[in-house]
């Protein structure tokens, strides 16, 4: 994509109602646009890192059997009456709206009643099973306070999926299974390291722990208990002699940190397919409880918390298979054959398949410089007629304070090698 025809700007200004670092940055790069408190549009490079990241969790998703479905955001009333989920009393942050009948609708916070639904008449059968299905679909929820920028919202993108077992240990199977799909993911975005699996309370759902993947941050609003060596954490809020025990853990291998939530699991017995009344046949003919599971993903989240983790004083930091681009080249000048040898770049990056953000404005460089390193692309390439003279390219990478000169060939090689 070349700046000239890219619809946004950025911005030298700090958008006065924004006190989160993530929405700052977001909006100054014009990644996103504030609609109102918890709800925000995603621009032309806010879409592409929010496309990269779901790309990266459908990809472990699939990789353990999920199959991908698309559920609606409109949901009938009596499906959740049915588990005593619609009344405010129970579930206090629906949307809830009306047919022009007066038929109540919600709109969805939730899908553990509608999955059910969709797929009773396919989980009938003992030879129906396992199944992992998954959705990645925009979420509304009614907060009274939404706040933290991204990372908080009204209206946001989550990966939610289900699982459906006949037993107990088929059920913990799949559990497991999709834990490790998450840290697979986590590592693959650059914060696996400092992402923590994390005990926490299974609420109305069951009487085990749910498990939260906890990001280290100063900005956390959890305060969790680590286990460094173990990988494991506890959330202070079951925080009990009696429940470190269960977990194995002891408080003297324990610091108390600060953490962003960025994932749950949940197990949640057989509340949902028993309230709706899906139940399967087993091998003797015999109807069965169906037990389930649910795992969330904050997909729009994640770009909150990537953009706190991976910024510095300049601007954004986006890990390589994050970023909107790869390259981020600033054409120096408009002399013929500066124009020609970035032109040149710009179409052989872009045959090779790397996404390339090509500054071909007239402006000063400072001002390109300064852009690039606000919109976190991880390489800036400099095209001028010093570099010109010398055929070679300056590169540097956003993470290093250095520009090296390459000849061309070391350049493409740089460029197009995998992300490490």
């Amino acid at each position: 994509m070349k700046l000239t025809e890219l619809i946004t700007k950025t911005s030298k200004t700090v958008p006065a109602d924004e006190t989160a670092k993530n929405a700052q940055l977001l909006i100054q790069a014009g990644f996103v646009h504030k609609e109102m408190a918890g709800v925000y549009a995603y621009l032309p490079l806010g879409l592409r890192v929010l496309e990269n990241i779901k790309q990266i969790v459908r990809e472990e998703m699939n990789a353990i059997g999920g199959q991908e479905v698309m559920m609606t955001a409109l949901q009938p009333r009596e499906l959740f009456e049915k588990t005593n989920r619609w009344d405010d009393k129970v579930v206090d942050n629906w949307f809830k709206t009306a047919l022009k009948s007066g038929t109540e609708l919600g709109l969805g916070l939730t899908h553990e009643e509608p999955i059910v639904d969709a797929l009773k008449d396919y989980i009938s059968s003992y030879k129906d099973y396992p199944v992992l299905v998954y959705q990645i679909q925009s979420k509304f929820r009614n907060e009274l306070r939404a706040k933290s920028g991204l990372l908080r919202g009204r209206e946001f993108v989550m990966k939610d999926m289900y699982s459906f077992a006949r037993t107990q240990k088929e059920h913990d199977e799949l559990y497991e299974k999709v834990a490790a799909a998450y840290v697979k993911v986590y590592d693959r975005l650059g914060i696996g390291a400092t992402t923590y699996r994390t005990a926490a309370d299974g609420g109305y759902f069951t009487e085990r722990f749910s498990d939260e993947y906890q990001t280290l941050s100063d900005i956390g609003e959890d305060t969790i208990y680590v286990d460094e060596a173990k990988k494991l954490a506890i959330n202070k809020e079951i925080y009990t002699d009696e429940n470190l025990a269960k977990l194995g853990l002891k408080k003297e291998d324990l610091k108390e940190k600060k953490g962003v939530e960025v994932g749950n699991i949940f197990p949640l017995e057989t509340k949902y397919t028993d309230g709706l009344e899906v139940y399967y046949t087993d091998e003797q003919g015999q109807q069965q409880s169906i037990i389930m599971g649910c795992y969330g993903i904050g997909i729009s989240r994640l770009v909150g918390v990537l953009a706190e983790h991976f910024s510095d004083d300049k601007g954004l930091v986006w890990p390589e298979n994050v970023a909107p681009a790869r390259v981020y080249i600033a054409r120096l000048g408009v002399e013929g054959t500066v124009v020609a040898q970035a032109d040149a770049l710009y179409d052989e990056l872009t045959k090779a398949g790397v996404a390339v953000l090509y500054d071909d404005r007239d402006v000063r460089p400072g001002e390109k410089f300064v852009d690039a390193d606000l919109m976190g692309i991880p390489y800036r390439v400099v095209v001028s007629e010093k570099t010109v003279a010398a055929n070679k390219f300056e590169c540097k990478k956003r993470t290093e304070t250095e520009s090296k000169l390459l000849d061309e060939e070391s350049l493409i090689k740089q460029l197009t090698r995998t992300a490490d």
